[in-house]
Order: C-alpha cells, then structure tokens, then sequence
C-alpha cells in the first residue's frame, strides 16, 4: 500500500470517526436527561412563536441551550405543532420528553371544587381567587342553577365558561333524578325541587339525615304548615348584607321572600346550590310522619312527630348548651 493511499484511509477513519462521535453526541443530546434536578412547570403563552418557546424553556432550566431545542423540533419536524400551555416536566426530562409533551399538548389539568350548599355569590368568590382561569364571571347567574362538584380545567380558561358547565351539569343531573322522583310530591316542577334541596342543604350537613329533613318539610307541605326553616330567613336577611350574629325574633318575624317564618310553602327561588345528595333526598324521601326537628348540639338533630315531642327535644337542647 503506497503512503498516499495510507494516508487518505487515515483521513477517512478520522472522519468517519467524528462523524460518529457528531451522531452519539447528537443522540444524546435528545434523548439524554435535561437539566432539570426537580420538576418544574412553565407557562408558554397563547400566540408563542416556536422562538419564544426556546426561550422560555431555557430561561427556566427546562432545556440546556434554546438553539438545541430549535434545532431538534426542527428536525423532528415538530416545530409548527407545539402547542401553548402549562406544562409540568420532570425531574431529567430529556429534550424528546419536553418536545413530545408539547407536541401532544399534554398540559397541567387544574380541579375547582364547588362545596354543596355555597350562594352563588360564594362560588363566584372562588373563583375569583382562582388565578388559573380568566375573564369576568356573569352578574346574571341564578341562584340555585350551579352544581356542587369537582370541575377540571386548563390554564386560561375563561369564568363565564366554567359557569356555563355547572349550569348544564345541575340541568343534566336535575333532569335525571326528577325522572325518578316519587310521584306522589307535594310539588309540581323541578325548579321547586332544587328550592326544597337548597333549604335541606343548609339545615343539614350530616349526609344520613338529609332525606329524613326533606322528609319533614315535604310532610309539612302536604298539611299546609309553615316551613319555619331559619337558613330561609338568613339569606333573606343577608340581600342586604352579612349579619354576623345569630338570628333575632325581630327578623324571624320579618317579612322577605324567602322567610318560611312568614310565607306559605315554598320560596319563590333557592337559597343555595344544592348537591346531588340533597337533590336525591327531596326528590326520594324518607318514609315517616315527623313533622319537627332541632339540633342536637353535636351536629346532629332530634326529630319529632308532635309538638310535644319536638318542645321536650328544644328544652334538652337549650340544657345542653349551658
């Protein structure tokens, strides 16, 4: 072999072997542990170029070095896919993970929980406080039309919509239980029902009592008694602001529209957004004749089927707060 062509073959091997050593490096620079020693979320805005995105991964410690990350969505023809949002990596994603996990779109899922029994002034509360969703909340929002529950959502989203989906969540399940309610109620309409569930919301939160109380209030309903129940009298009350203090004789004896101290039967609207429990209870009482009932003082309640009965219960009460 002559010295020219020994030496071409060594400029070969030299070659080949950087080119080699270009493509391991490559390899691992894609597929190899990020940076990340812990998991981190970043927010990539709506609009983001692909150039923004490098940045802000960077910046954040995400990825080593913006120009990979170009450059592997580049190659990976990944670039005009990636989507905006919060994401969340872990600990030594590699540079595929993060590309991948924004190609699919695979961003942070956040849950709102609605208590059963919040005014819709409450729940709007919350949801102000609420710093991952955006927009104004509707002032029109009718009491007794939210469902109490767990609700998911994305970074952004917009109030009013969240709204709109525990609304159509209360018409849906409202729909299904009036479908398989006791027929022989002493109301006619599934508004009327969430108007009982939201009072026997508020009068109970232990969850076995619930159709018991429903129980006693439908039985007043079919003789023609006064509700009496004093959370209608305190939201009444409280249109005008909060009260702070426990409720007086004078405004048991107020007249609002929602005071069952005054009015006969129902509310004209709810007092509160019931769950699906006191929807249940209302709709498929307990079966019993009880017609009073009062505080145990240990969360509960003592029923009553006479007035009797229910003064002795009120007299154990009123000895066991002292």
């Amino acid at each position: 072999m002559s010295r020219r062509l020994r030496r071409a073959l060594l400029i070969l091997l030299v070659m080949m072997g950087g080119a080699a050593g270009m493509v391991a490096l490559g390899w691992y620079a894609y597929w190899g542990p990020g940076p990340l020693n812990e998991e981190k979320t970043a927010l990539i805005a709506r609009g983001a170029h692909v150039t923004d995105m490098a940045e802000i991964l960077s910046n954040e410690g995400i990825v080593y070095n913006r120009w990979l990350f170009l450059i592997a969505t580049v190659a990976s023809g990944q670039q005009q896919v990636l989507k905006a949002g919060e994401y969340r990596f872990a600990p030594g994603a590699s540079l595929h993970d993060v590309i991948l996990r924004m190609a699919r779109g695979e961003v942070v899922v956040h849950k709102f929980t609605v208590p059963e029994g919040l005014n819709v002034r409450e729940i709007i509360a919350l949801m102000k406080n609420e710093p991952g969703l955006s927009g104004e909340a509707p002032a029109d929002i009718a009491e007794g039309t939210l469902l109490p529950q767990t609700y998911y959502f994305i970074y952004g989203d917009d109030r009013a919509q969240l709204l709109a989906r525990m609304q159509k969540a209360m018409q849906e399940t409202l729909r299904t239980l009036w479908e398989g309610r006791e027929q022989s109620l002493p109301f006619a309409t599934p508004e009327q029902a969430v108007v009982l569930a939201s009072i026997v919301e508020k009068e109970t939160g232990v969850p076995q009592e619930r159709p018991r109380v429903a129980a006693v209030f439908i039985n007043r309903l079919r003789l023609g008694m006064k509700l009496q129940a004093d959370p209608t009298v305190r939201y009444g009350a409280e249109l005008q602001g909060p009260l702070g203090h426990a409720l007086t004789t004078t405004e048991l004896q107020t007249p609002t529209p929602y005071n069952t101290y005054v009015i006969e039967g129902l509310p004209s609207a709810p007092i509160a957004n019931p769950g699906v429990a006191s929807l249940q209870a209302v709709l498929r009482p307990a079966a019993t004749d009880e017609l009073y009932f009062v505080a145990t003082g240990k969360g509960g309640h003592h029923f009553a089927r006479t007035l009797e009965e229910h003064n002795a219960n009120v007299r154990l009460y009123r000895a066991n707060e002292h």
